[in-house]
């Protein structure tokens, strides 16, 4: 089967690779409709993230048609039905699953010692995301092997398009969880750094939610339009100072939830840190950039909450522990929960309360990947969201 591989950073190529199998009685074959680039991915692509190697399998935004189900699925699954695959693997049985924190299921990294090392405590399996959650295959390919498939996979339709149902395997859910986890109350402001797809979901999911006024932080014009588009009032943080225009949207007193849509490549807003950030990055000193940490915990309300759906892997430096402490913050992080969300989430999109088609602005073949992957991450030609589509 043809399938985007890692090779080593900036390095994604399509391949001709083996197709894959049944290994385990829990196990689904699913023939891939549609698939999309993450910008987690873009971490990989930049060479960020611990664990990868190469021949690895890209991507874990994927849907399909089910072609072959293990003995042990075959009470949740049959062949032909269609399913988006979540990017989060889990068993449904242990103890973290019993309690719907699905990002952490205690049974599916097949690395789990190596992740027990790393973080303390293993995390789920994740699919096409380093060996330090599982080194699964991932979905940007013809066919996926789906392990514990009969726990992970969300049923659709047949009658709904892919477009409208394909981001409840990562970004719907991801942005939903960001805002859920905020607390949001009717009287609040809502700030979200970034607005790129994960935050154009969150985006939605706080107006939804009933936020009083939602804010979006970002420099690239398409995307603050699609925010705007969206309900948010926009900041250009290449215009005007974030915090300057927050508080004066507040009253001075800042917003009660800031959101980070961002993660570890940030941008500073000065070239002072910014210089700083990336020379430490480059020579391995930090791992992550925490531009909109810092900013969140500055201009946040006291007694605030800051909600990190954005992507870590590692370290950071000038982290203001104190600040946060003293001003009484929450915090509140991790990869996505999916199925703990995807049931409402569908039903939503099935009343035409959501349709999470309008990011897309780029569909294309399979093999056009590597371009797109470059397209994407210089934010060239418009582009917010890339859909790959492996039989055209």
């Amino acid at each position: 089967m043809r399938a985007l591989v890692w090779h080593g950073p900036k390095d994604i190529r399509c391949d001709t690779v083996p197709d894959p199998a049944i290994e385990h009685p829990r196990d689904a074959i699913v023939r891939i409709t549609s698939t999309a680039i993450c910008g987690s991915d873009l971490h990989l692509y930049d060479g960020f993230m611990p664990g990868m190697e190469n021949g690895d399998v890209m991507g874990h935004e994927p849907m399909g048609e089910v072609v072959e189900v293990g003995a042990e699925a075959r009470g949740k699954l049959k062949v032909g039905d269609r399913i988006v695959v979540p990017f989060t693997i889990t068993c449904g049985q242990c103890d973290q699953c019993q309690r719907r924190n699905y990002s952490v299921c205690e049974m599916t990294n097949r690395n789990k010692e190596v992740a027990d090392k790393v973080f303390g405590h293993t995390t789920a399996g994740l699919f096409g995301y380093t060996h330090l959650t599982g080194g699964y295959q991932g979905g940007q390919a013809e066919y996926l092997r789906v392990p514990f498939a009969d726990s992970t996979h969300v049923k659709v339709s047949g009658s709904i398009p892919d477009e409208k149902v394909l981001f409840l395997s990562d970004i719907l859910p991801t942005g939903w969880q960001a805002a859920v986890q905020a607390d949001i109350q009717p009287t609040d402001t809502v700030a979200i750094w970034g607005c790129g797809p994960v935050g154009q979901m969150t985006i939605r999911s706080a107006v939804l939610l009933g936020a009083r006024q939602v804010v979006a932080i970002d420099d690239v014009p398409e995307r603050l339009s699609m925010a705007e588009a969206g309900g948010a009032t926009v900041i250009n943080l290449a215009k005007e100072s974030v915090v300057e225009r927050l508080n004066d949207m507040t009253g001075g007193k800042g917003p009660e939830k800031c959101i980070d849509a961002v993660g570890m490549e940030a941008h500073g807003t000065t070239a002072l840190t910014a210089a700083y950030d990336r020379a430490k990055q480059a020579v391995m000193a930090e791992s992550d950039r925490p531009h909109v940490l810092r900013e969140m915990a500055y201009v946040c309300r006291p007694a605030g909450t800051l909600s990190v759906p954005g992507v870590y892997g590692g370290l950071i430096d000038k982290f203001p522990m104190g600040m946060i402490m003293n001003k009484a913050l929450t915090i509140r992080t991790g990869q996505t929960h999916v199925n703990r969300w995807t049931g409402d989430l569908l039903r939503r999109i099935e009343e035409g309360q959501l349709d999470p088609s309008f990011v897309i602005t780029h569909e294309v073949p399979l093999d056009r990947g590597p371009e797109m992957y470059r397209t994407f991450r210089d934010k060239q030609d418009g582009c917010v969201k890339v859909v790959l589509k492996p039989w055209s």
